[in-house]
């Protein structure tokens, strides 16, 4: 499935831009495995790789990383770079 086929979809997605080589972008999994875990099928989550996806990245100007955004059918309705706690992403998702 393609990106925007995803974003465009009715559900919550959040987006994770990262990097394997990037140290914080490793603190955020666990943050939003324990997201997944809260609102279950609320959000779709999806993690883009930038170094393999440089396309994707450069279409959204991604300067640093982790950069997360949130869309709702299509549209950003939230962005932030650096890593943001479980239950801050938890209040924008609902």
């Amino acid at each position: 499935m393609k990106f925007d086929d995803i974003i465009q979809s009715n559900e919550t997605v959040l987006v994770d831009f990262f990097a394997t080589w990037c140290g914080p972008c490793k603190m955020v999994p666990p943050i939003l495995a324990d997201v997944k875990q809260r609102l279950g099928d609320q959000v779709k989550i999806i993690k883009i790789d930038v170094d393999k996806n440089p396309q994707v990245s450069q279409r959204f100007q991604i300067q640093s990383i982790p950069t997360i955004m949130i869309f709702k059918k299509g549209e950003m309705v939230w962005r932030k770079s650096g890593v943001v706690p479980a239950h801050e992403l938890e209040k924008l998702l609902k």
